[in-house]
This record gives C-alpha cells, structure tokens and sequence, in this order.
C-alpha cells in the first residue's frame, strides 16, 4: 500500500474511532449523581473506580498496545480494540453491580488502547509528507472533539435517559465503526522490527498503573498517605527497572535513549501540559454551571460547546505554519493558560457569554497546538514505529489529563465549597501551564535536523543536533 493512499473515508473513520473511545473518558463524570441513586448503590469509592477504571487501563497499556499495532497489523488491533471497546461497554450496560461496571470500564479502557495508537499509526503510514501536517489537524480535531462528545452525551444522557444507556449506546456504535474500518480501510505493511519485550512490557504496564493510582487517588488518600506514597514508590522502582531492562535487552518494546531527542521531550511534556489545563477545566466546568450557575445536566453539556470551535477552526490555520512548530506550540499553549487565567475570574454573576468567551480562547490554544505537538511526538521515532510513538503521545495526553484532575481537585479540597476554590485552582493550573510553556518552548527546535545516536541491525536511534 503506498504511503499516499489516504482517502477522505478512511480518515473520517479513523477520526470517528479516535472521538468514541476518547469520548468515554468524560462522558461518565456527568452520570455520576445518577449512577449514584441507583440500584446498584455503589460506595464513594466505587464510583471513583468506576470513573477510573477506564482512564488507568486506556492509559497505561497505550505503549504496548502502539507497539502491538506496529508487529502485528495496525487495522488488526484497531478491529480487536473496537471489539474489545463493545464488550466492555455492554458488560457495564448490563452490571448487576459495582464490580461487574467498573471491570467493564476496565475492560473498555483496553479497547480503547488499542484503537487510539492504531489509528494513527495507520493516518501516518497513509499520509504522503504533505497531507500529514492537515491529517494530524484532523485527527487531533477529533481527539478533543471526544472531550466535548462526551460532556454532551454525558449530560443529555443524565437528564433524559438511564445511566445504562451511555453503554448500550457504545455497542452498536462500535460495531458501525468496526464494519466501516473493515470495509475503508486498507492494511498497512507490518513492522518486523517492532517487538512486544513481555518482560519490559510487564513492567512498564505496571509502573504506568502504580504511577496512574498514585495521582487519581492522592486527593482521596491523601498526597502523603502510606498507599499514595506507595505507590508512587513503586511506579519509580518499577520504571527504572523497565529502564535497565530495555538498555540491555537485544529488542526492548522501546529503547529509552529515544528520549534523548529534545524535539521528543517538548513535544510530550507540551501535550500533556495541554491536556493538564484541558481536563482541569473539564473537571470544574460540569460543578460550576450546575453548582453554581444552576443548570441542568443536559444544559451543561451543551454549554461546554465553545470548546469546540476553537478546535474545528484553527488547526486548518496552524496547518499553514507547520514550518514553524516553535511559535505554533508555544502560542497555542500560551493561550490555554491566558483562557485559563480568565475562566478562574468567574463566579455566580458572570454571564455565561464572558465565560464562553474564556472557553473560546483555550479552545483556540488547543487547536493551535495540539496538531503541531502530535507530529513532534510521531516525527520523533521511525516510521516503522509510528504505532508505538502514538502511544507515547497519548500516555502523556492522559496522564497530563489525570493531573489535571489531581492538582484540580487537591486545590479545591483546601476550601469550602467550588465558588471559593474555583478561582485559586484554575489560577494554580494556569501557571503551571504556563510554565511548562516557557520550557517546551526553550526545548522545541526551530528546525529537525538529526544525526544517529545509536544503531544495530534492530534498531536505529536519531536525535535532535540541538538535543
């Protein structure tokens, strides 16, 4: 299949797939009050883990699941995630308690590792070199459009319908998609140089779990209980290990020195500041217009819509300045933190058009930037291991997502209610946002000239002159 055989059909469904399994990261926050009334009569902490689940195993098995995509058929994984993806979703559907919905939840996650890597693996290996800069504007498109989906489905589902819904609706959805990707999509050459490594993936999956549990939960626990300490303790131990590991075996599932290249460091620490701010804002946003403002469910997701516009309509313009990723990043990220700024002034008396005003302009950092970012990440690696450098990109994604959520919620616990703690958390996530900028932007090379840093018949290393 030659590299420029991207059709418009396959990269709507790429697209289609991508917004779905990110969708379902948002979309049960605004089921939570319902979930809770129901006869399944979950603990607090089940809730959470019902919240989690999914987040923790589409997070933390991204890597491997990138590189399986590479070794062993990109449409292959994406096919078996959107398999993978309905079953969870229909075993939630149908829990006759906590448990059996958070191992669907769990079990969806997986599918939904599978899916995102391989739908850009297969979006790159497509693309001729001039269609990329515009694919990966779509496909990035679609990746926060998911955040929004989800916000509105959430909320429209909330207000209408049984929280059962959200997943029976998944179901059939995945199998549209599933007959689609079956049907448009042509298969990609397989990687023979991609390798699983079950011992390194081992344990890389479970530091990223020990690290992934250690953030969502530390607002529960607390930041310096035993199990947080814990298990941030052995998220260190474990990738370090995963670090000697791949530095000595002959074909690691990734060898570590790729992060020797700055373009690959900005690139990963840019998106998931992206996603920091984003999901921060995610988080407050459902508590603030239905808390404070007064909504109701549906409104609410309706109301998180300007984020949407942002991201439809500027990353054709960042498109046209792909030459210059520097200025691109550094100003999309700058004007989420700038919108961020601006939502923490807002309280029970503003208007809801000055608050959608402050969305508008964090959407517009988002669409500026997240496309340029993407590419850095997938650029950084070789095009044999594009599924795997997909996966790379979106465990920062989502772990940018999950501190988000972290710093969010901890700021907020130190005051008595969100009208009081709104404000301090967004001001605090801003300037980390900000600050994380400034360092992208001083790592981010102008230009992408490389030079080999290490090379067997396994595997080729390049990095950044200016690394």
């Amino acid at each position: 299949m030659p590299s420029h055989a991207l059709k418009r059909p396959v990269l709507l469904v790429l697209c289609a797939c991508v917004l779905v399994a990110q969708s379902m990261v948002a979309a049960i926050n605004l089921l939570i009050p319902e979930l809770a009334a129901s006869s399944l009569h979950p603990s607090h902490s089940e809730i959470l883990w019902t919240v989690d689940a999914y987040v923790i195993a589409f997070a933390a098995l991204l890597i491997p699941a990138g590189a399986l995509g590479d070794r062993h058929g990109r449409k292959g994984a994406l096919l078996a995630g959107l398999a993978l993806f309905a079953a969870g979703a229909a075993t939630s559907a149908l829990a006759p308690d906590p448990a059996v919905l958070i191992a669907g939840r769990g079990l969806s996650g997986a599918g939904a590792a599978l899916i995102t890597p391989a739908t850009l693996s297969i979006l790159v290996h497509l693309s001729a070199p001039e269609q990329r800069a515009r694919a990966l504007a779509s496909w990035t498109l679609a990746l926060g459009l998911g955040g929004a989906a989800g916000n509105l489905g959430g909320g429209l589902i909330g207000q209408f319908l049984s929280w059962r819904a959200l997943f029976a609706a998944m179901v059939p959805l995945a199998a549209l998609l599933a007959l689609a990707v079956a049907v448009v999509t042509p298969r990609t050459e397989r990687s023979a140089r991609s390798n699983l490594d079950p011992l390194g993936t081992l344990l890389l999956t479970a530091g990223l779990v020990a690290v992934l549990f250690g953030i969502i939960e530390g607002t529960t626990y607390g930041w310096t209980s035993a199990p947080i300490l814990g298990s941030f303790a052995a998220g260190a131990v474990l990738t370090a290990l995963f670090t000697a590991h791949a530095l000595r075996a002959p074909r690691p599932l990734f060898d570590p020195r790729v992060f020797a290249s700055a373009r690959l460091r900005s690139a990963s620490l840019g998106t998931a500041a992206g996603f920091f701010g984003l999901f921060s804002l995610f988080f407050v946003n459902s508590q603030y217009l239905q808390g404070v403002k007064g909504y109701d469910a549906a409104v609410t997701g309706v109301a998180i819509m300007p984020l949407t516009i942002g991201m439809a309509l500027v990353p054709r313009l960042a498109a046209r300045w792909a030459g210059h990723p520097r200025a691109v990043v550094g100003a999309g990220l700058a004007l989420i933190g700038l919108g961020l700024l601006g939502a923490s002034t807002v309280d029970a008396a503003t208007p809801y058009w000055a608050y959608a005003c402050w969305l508008l302009v964090i959407s517009a950092g988002t669409g500026l930037s997240m496309p340029a970012l993407t590419l850095g990440v997938v650029s950084s690696l070789p095009p044999h291991q594009a599924g795997l450098g997909s996966g790379l990109g979106t465990t920062a994604r989502e772990t940018g997502a999950a501190l988000g959520v972290a710093v969010t919620g901890t700021v907020l616990s130190g005051h008595g209610d969100l009208a009081s703690g709104m404000g301090p958390a967004l001001r605090t996530v801003a300037l980390l946002v900000l600050a994380a900028t400034a360092l992208v932007v001083a790592g981010h090379d102008r230009r992408t000239p490389t030079r080999t840093i290490a090379s067997d018949p396994e595997r080729v290393l390049s990095r950044s002159t200016g690394a």
